[in-house]
């Protein structure tokens, strides 16, 4: 995995952590990360992009 990769999931799972540390049930949590990882692998291509990476 190169470095802005793991740099960018990185981030996504940090802001994750910290915004899904009030939610109580298991599966709401899992299933915020499931669309958190969607939108985020979605999203990566064109950052790079954008970013000329």
């Amino acid at each position: 995995m190169d470095p802005v990769t793991m740099s960018y999931y990185a981030a996504v799972c940090a802001a994750l952590g910290y915004g899904a540390g009030g939610i109580r049930s298991k599966a709401l949590r899992i299933g915020l990360g499931v669309a958190v990882g969607l939108v985020a692998a979605t999203l990566l291509p064109s950052i790079r992009a954008l970013l000329g990476l």
